[in-house]
């Protein structure tokens, strides 16, 4: 027997976003907390005052939260409490990347439980919380439709990602015309991340019948859209598309769970402030090979779904599913990025702390293989060595 856990109601198209305020009215929301990447509020995009004249027309007070940067903390969950204390807030929606969603989730939860410990979150049967509406402006972190959200400890420098059921927004808003103005890079970042959220769930112990069908499809989406979109960033079909395999990437890992990269990404991104994305994709070709032997059925399945010929042996294509990876993140410049943010000598002096904080992370024990401390430290070990031969490159 399978549960599986998604939004309420997913909503999907060009200009959605005029939907904020009928779906805040549908939960009962007066007064709404809107938390909105800062340069969404910029001319020429003025989103805030675009929403505010919707929730205007369906009475809904709203306010707006836009004072942080980069990886959603606990500085940031405590700004946006702050404020929605203050206005009585009935509801709350974000509008924005990954760190605006999970802003969200932790504001809608700690508004109603401002004394809950962290590590309570997922062993309480039900969680309260105010109404939540998530409208994604990347196609990547597939927040929207998870039960998981990730809130970085600045002072121990490590990122807590605790999951429940009831985290997952009641709406999920998917306006491709909100992704049209994410950079190329970013673009490629946060579409590698969906990929491997979905790559991810297909090979976790925890996949099952329902989850197989929402990873294998995000994975076919993607692997098409993908490259579309990192050359062509107003293609809004593939824009659209992205959204959608995001998206079911999301409910893929939410409901079978992430594994070693994301484990392995998150304690180097918190380490380094390298962008979540960035950090995943430069390890899944890794760690992709680490769990190769254990089900290379399932990993030749990842490659036809990434438009591999079906007619080849089981472990020629196991062995292309990598392969494909490893092309886009030539493709996309994830290498070259990679080395911007990552000193080399560092890296290599922090392996001990990363292994460790990457074993106590969420996702370890869903892997085929599970890892050892040592395990761990030989992946990042490979990456010091894939770095350096793509610095030796670039430097030619």
């Amino acid at each position: 027997m399978y549960t599986v856990f998604q939004p309420k109601q997913i909503i999907i198209g060009e200009n959605s976003l005029e939907k904020l305020g009928e779906s805040a009215k549908k939960r009962n929301i007066t007064n709404l907390l809107v938390v909105i990447d800062h340069f969404l509020t910029l001319s020429p995009l003025d989103y805030d005052d675009k929403i505010k004249e919707r929730l205007k027309q369906e009475h809904i007070d709203v306010t707006f939260f836009s004072d942080y940067r980069g990886e959603p903390s606990l500085q940031h969950l405590r700004a946006a409490l702050t404020i929605a204390n203050k206005e009585t807030i009935t509801g709350i929606a974000a509008v924005g990347g990954g760190s605006a969603i999970d802003i969200a989730k932790a504001a809608a939860l700690f508004y109603k439980n401002p004394q809950m410990d962290w590590d309570a979150i997922p062993k309480q049967e039900s969680l309260d919380r105010l109404p939540l509406i998530a409208v994604p402006t990347t196609a990547g972190t597939g927040s929207e439709a998870t039960k998981v959200m990730v809130i970085t400890d600045t002072e121990k420098g490590i990122k807590m990602n605790p999951g429940h059921s009831d985290l997952i927004p009641d709406t999920a808003i998917l306006d491709s015309a909100l992704t049209s103005s994410l950079p190329k890079n970013f673009t490629a970042y946060t579409g590698i991340d969906a990929l491997t959220h979905a790559i991810e769930a297909f090979v976790s112990t925890k996949a099952n019948i329902a989850t197989d069908q929402y990873a294998l499809t995000a994975i076919q989406i993607a692997g098409r859209s993908l490259p579309v979109v990192y050359q062509d960033g107003m293609n809004m079909k593939a824009r659209e598309e992205m959204l959608l395999a995001s998206s079911y990437a999301g409910i893929a890992f939410s409901n079978a769970s992430t594994n070693l990269a994301h484990a392995a990404g998150r304690a180097l991104g918190a380490r380094f402030h390298i962008p979540h994305g960035l950090s995943v994709a430069i390890l899944l070709p890794l760690v992709m090979r680490f769990g190769l032997q254990a089900s290379p059925e399932r990993y030749a399945q990842i490659a036809v779904a990434l438009g591999a010929d079906a007619s080849k042996d089981v472990y020629e294509l196991a062995e292309q599913s990598i392969g494909i990876i490893e092309n886009y993140c030539d493709e996309f410049q994830i290498w070259k990025d990679a080395l911007k943010y990552i000193h080399l000598k560092e890296l290599e002096n922090n392996i001990d702390l990363l292994a460790q904080d990457a074993l106590e992370g969420n996702g370890i024990l869903t892997n085929r293989i599970v890892p050892t401390k040592s395990d761990i430290r030989k992946l990042f070990l490979d990456l010091i060595e894939k770095l350096k031969k793509k610095k030796v490159i670039k430097q030619v």
